[in-house]
């Protein structure tokens, strides 16, 4: 809208008098805005703005872009100024004339900050809730057979989830702050049940051509009404500037993280994680696939030792008829330990292979609410037999958002 009021202002200008050319840096701050604007740096684009009129743009089209740029950000007093400005100075044609009227009947936008809150309940099967092994016999380090007992084995049962997360602005800069929490109950198998709460902050910035978020989070994980596990991480999402075909984004994701178990021992581990993310949109939906190192060292006797690895994942979600959606996702994680995992007992250096499928419908049958199907496979088979298991879920949830 910006480029086609300055068009026309522009050519309603040249009847009256030519624009003087427009300074060097006027362009590059224009752009800093825009660009500020997209990513919710408000203070950066208010500043922006403010450097543009000290620098004393003369032309009808820069004129136009700042009063613009200012009822975007919700200074009203300014931007009805600039409005005024521009047709006592340039006699903009009729068309340009009725744009700016209907803005001031609009008034510009209050510059609020987003708020984004959603709540859901879920009701599903789940045929493995403890991971219990594939293989009901196992090897020991003498070749005897043992049998596992039976809360080793797969158990199965219904299950019910509560979940709800927010999301808000802290400041005009565009630093958001969230927090999530997630609720688990089986019907029977109560000593897996969770609870789970993760909340964190996310600042935006920028270094040269790349676009940066960094975020902090912590989270803490309940096992059965214990607390489990405590985190803590730091990321890095870094977009470089690179000239990709339409449509096409590429990021590159950093981060370090600490996890202290709470009723384990020597299983404390710090990670580091690298990882590269394409993704594509297109008018009826968008694909994502990424690729990351992964690397685990334990601070303490953690049976295995350190282990590193490697994780793919690809993702893609689009619209099938009008409120129906349809999404699949696909990864697959490979881990090998440093060390044999129990020396005399078993004697081998463990290596993890563990894929996961899924498949969901969404269906939207009011403002703002929707149904989900969803079934979820996931296959873990490795060189430790007591470590294999497979699962299936299925499961019906539904959700509401708002703002």
């Amino acid at each position: 809208m910006f480029v086609l009021l300055s068009l026309l202002l522009a050519v309603g200008g040249q009847a009256q008098e030519a624009p003087a050319p427009a300074a060097p840096a006027g362009p590059d701050l224009y752009m800093e805005a825009m660009r500020a604007l997209g990513e919710g740096r408000m203070a950066d684009a208010t500043e922006a703005l403010d450097r543009m009129i000290a620098a004393g743009p003369e032309s009808p089209a820069q004129w136009l872009d700042l009063a613009m740029l200012q009822c975007s950000l919700g200074r009203s007093a300014e931007a009805l100024a600039l409005f005024t400005r521009i047709e006592a100075q340039f006699d903009p044609p009729p068309g340009v004339r009725q744009l700016i009227e209907e803005q001031r009947r609009q008034g510009c936008r209050n510059s609020q900050r987003v708020r984004l809150w959603s709540v859901q309940a879920q009701r599903g099967y789940d045929s493995n809730v403890n991971q219990g092994a594939a293989n009901p016999e196992f090897a020991a380090g003498d070749g005897t057979p043992l049998q596992l007992l039976p809360e080793y084995l797969p158990r199965a049962d219904h299950y019910t989830v509560v979940a709800g997360d927010y999301l808000a602005d802290l400041n005009e800069r565009g630093d958001i702050g969230f927090v999530q929490v997630h609720l688990r109950r089986n019907d029977h198998v109560s000593d897996y049940d969770t609870l789970s709460l993760l909340g964190g902050v996310e600042h935006p910035w920028r270094a040269g051509g790349w676009r940066m978020r960094s975020v902090a989070l912590g989270g803490l994980l309940t096992l059965g009404g214990q607390l489990y596990q405590e985190q803590a991480q730091l990321q890095l999402r870094a977009t470089p500037p690179l000239a990709l075909p339409k449509n096409v984004d590429f990021a590159l994701l950093g981060g370090v993280g600490y996890s202290h178990y709470r009723t384990l021992s020597n299983f404390n581990a710090a990670t580091l994680e690298l990882r590269g993310i394409l993704g594509y949109r297109a008018r009826r939906g968008w694909g994502q696939a990424s690729l990351g190192y992964l690397d685990d060292r334990a601070t303490g006797t953690r049976p295995g030792g350190d282990r590193a690895g490697w994780n793919v994942r690809m993702l893609v979600r689009g619209n099938l008829a009008g409120a129906l959606d349809g999404e699949l996702d696909w990864s697959r994680q490979r881990w090998h330990g440093d060390s044999a995992y129990s020396p005399g007992l078993i004697d081998v250096t463990r290596q993890q292979r563990t894929s996961t499928a899924r498949a969901a419908l969404s269906y939207g049958f009011a403002a703002n609410q929707s149904l989900v199907l969803e079934w979820r496979a996931t296959r873990n088979h490795e060189n430790i037999s007591i470590f294999q298991y497979d699962s299936r879920q299925v499961s019906l949830n539904w959700r509401w958002e708002g703002r």
